[in-house]
């Protein structure tokens, strides 16, 4: 995945030009095999946090294997989610993979961390107060945040359901998905997932309390083009 983001985390997806007007009603319906596998992937991305909680505090290293398989995780949740509940941006059905997906409409990558600090991991449920009373605006509760919008009903929950509720309301009556609701939704997505690998140990870089709407991640300040003409 070629990484344009100045965030451990990269977050890019385009809209499906081709949305059908009804099919979110049902999209829920369609995508159940894959709540039942995640139920099982979330216990197992669980446990091995805590081995990787351990494993920072001793040697200072999140284990490759494990940050593997937890970034597949979030890779497959979040197809899933974009597909069923909280954008529904794509009527393509999510493939049943950890691996990145080149051509599906949303990707996640995160970055391997050489090093983690030691004593950062002991806090970090404590730093993160002050981003959780944000999300909490952004899903239905806190708890919410740690299943990673794991809402899955034709409506979801808190202001992403909301939103991404009156956009597939207004593609059903226009047949057009609204392009400002979409670059929004991103944006809080995007937000919501930087919580959770900090959250979740695998960076140490804070989330930034910042909206980086739209589809593609924001370019790194270094890369942005010179103003001043």
């Amino acid at each position: 995945m070629s990484r344009t983001s100045a965030h451990p985390l990269c977050v890019e997806a385009t809209l499906d030009p081709r949305l059908t007007r009804w099919k979110w009603l049902v999209k829920w319906i369609l995508a159940f095999p894959h709540y039942i596998v995640l139920l099982f992937l979330w216990i197992v991305f669980l446990l091995l946090s805590i081995v990787a909680f351990f494993s920072i505090l001793i040697t200072g290293r999140y284990p490759r294997p494990l940050f593997d398989f937890n970034v597949g995780v979030l890779r497959w949740n979040t197809r899933v989610n974009y597909y069923a509940s909280s954008v529904l941006g794509t009527d393509r059905y999510p493939p049943f993979t950890l691996k990145d997906v080149p051509d599906y409409p949303i990707r996640v990558d995160v970055t391997y961390p050489k090093r983690l600090s030691r004593g950062l991991v002991l806090v970090k449920w404590l730093l993160v107060i002050p981003q959780l009373m944000v999300i909490m605006i952004l899903v239905s509760s806190p708890s919410s945040v740690y299943r990673h919008l794991d809402d899955y009903s034709p409506i979801g929950s808190g202001l992403i359901g909301l939103l991404s509720t009156v956009a597939v309301v207004i593609l059903m009556f226009t047949g057009s998905y609204p392009r400002g609701l979409f670059d929004f939704l991103m944006g809080l997505l995007r937000w919501t997932m930087r919580v959770l690998v900090y959250v979740y140990l695998m960076t140490d870089k804070y989330p930034p309390f910042r909206l980086d709407m739209g589809g593609s991640e924001p370019m790194p300040a270094a890369a942005q083009p010179a103003g001043g003409g």
